[in-house]
Formats: C-alpha cells, structure tokens, sequence
C-alpha cells in the first residue's frame, strides 16, 4: 500500500471563535491530499477533464478525533483504500506533529462524462491509471 503525505501550512485566518482550526478547512486538506497521492504515482487530474470528464465527490466521511490548533504541525496522509469499476475510496488521516490522529476518514468518487455526468467505467476510460491504482491500494 502506497500512503501520500502532505504538510499543510495553517493561518491564523483558518482558526474558529474557539481557537482551533475551523471544522470545515479539513475537507479542503483532504482534496490536497488526493491531489498529491494522484501526482505522486503519476498522473493528474487536470488532465482527466481535458480527457472530458470529472471525478467529483460521490461520499465523504469524516471522524474528528482531536483539535488542532493554530501553530501546530498538520499532515494529511492519503492513500487507496478500495478501486472498484465505478468508484474509487480514498483515505485519509490528518495528524498532527506528535503523529496523533486528529480526523480519519475517506471520500468516494466517480467518474463522469462532463457533457452529461453519466458514470462511466474508471478502469475502461482511465485504463493505465485505474492498474496503478491497483497496484498501490491497501490490500
């Protein structure tokens, strides 16, 4: 299993009333970190919609474990968790600079024709980059 880790850089202008990093900002850390697991085996997801077609957010699940606060170190690992014809689970932990999970969980995705967002088939459009996939997903 391949596991992509990215640092985020957090600003004081991401923290709540309460001073901890607004709920919310988690699930833009989640897509940076599918981004950077999809550019790490090499592709890009640009390219996918040059292709014409979109792989939007079908599910998403989210556990928060423990606040983070401005000035912590924050890590979002992501990684395969299942590859199926018609959608792609990826997971997620985002930790902190003492490795503590703070949030887990995962996102599901399609894939869709941009004229009409009809699921179409991952491994029959995307044929190289649904393999890979297979090769580095959690077993």
């Amino acid at each position: 299993m391949y596991i992509s880790s990215i640092e985020i850089q957090l600003s004081y202008a991401d923290t709540d009333m309460m001073g901890v990093i607004y709920h919310g900002n988690y699930v833009k850390w989640i897509e940076l970190g599918r981004t950077k697991l999809i550019e790490d085996v090499g592709y890009n997801y640009l390219d996918m919609e040059k292709s014409g077609y979109y792989a939007p957010v079908y599910n998403l699940e989210i556990t928060y474990k423990k606040s983070i606060k401005y000035g912590d170190k924050v890590i979002v690992k992501t990684w395969v968790e299942e590859n199926k014809n018609l959608r792609t689970i990826y997971g997620f932990t985002i930790v902190n600079g003492e490795d503590e999970i703070c949030a887990e969980g995962t996102t599901t995705h399609i894939v869709v024709r941009k004229e009409d967002f009809k699921p179409v088939q991952f491994k029959k459009v995307f044929p190289e980059w649904f393999q890979k996939y297979e090769e580095i997903k959690r077993k």
